[in-house]
């Protein structure tokens, strides 16, 4: 009986990059927008990974709120077993405009945690906001001695 061994040959050396690509594809991490997974009035739930899933898991909090007339607030942050962690916001009556933070868009700021992110994204959606504009370009960096830091720009509506 006479086999075919050069058929065999080919589609052996076809599979083989498919077989090794597979087990490394799937160990690699991946990353997504962060997914809502709770959502209650007033509040809203996202699972998120990263500084910058998390600034579009307030985004996605901010749009959620207005319609409520409300503004998204972080209510509590908590890690998942995945390695991912959640963000709770809660939905409050926009603030006295009289009485929110100064923001200067121009000033890039510097954060340690993930709170301290929430808390200048949320000063500066305030401002933007009161401005008659929104906030349209968020950049995270890390600086050259290792720190994180967040700029805002503000674009007319």
């Amino acid at each position: 009986m006479l086999t075919n061994l050069s058929g065999i040959r080919s589609t052996a050396a076809w599979l083989a990059p498919l077989v090794i690509a597979l087990p490394v594809s799937a160990c690699a991490p991946q990353h997504s927008a962060p997914v809502q997974t709770q959502a209650t009035d007033p509040s809203v739930t996202y699972k998120y990974r990263g500084d910058d899933e998390l600034v579009a898991a307030n985004d996605k909090a901010m749009a959620y709120c207005a319609q409520y007339r409300s503004t998204a607030t972080t209510a509590r942050i908590d890690s998942t077993s995945d390695g991912a962690k959640e963000v709770t916001f809660q939905c409050v009556p926009a603030p006295n405009l009289a009485a929110t933070q100064i923001y200067n868009p121009n000033y890039p700021y510097g954060y340690r945690s993930d709170e301290d992110l929430l808390s200048v994204t949320e000063s500066a959606d305030r401002y933007c906001s009161n401005d008659g504009s929104q906030r349209a370009l968020t950049t995270v960096t890390t600086d050259p001695n290792g720190n994180k830091v967040v700029s805002f720009h503000c674009v007319p509506r």
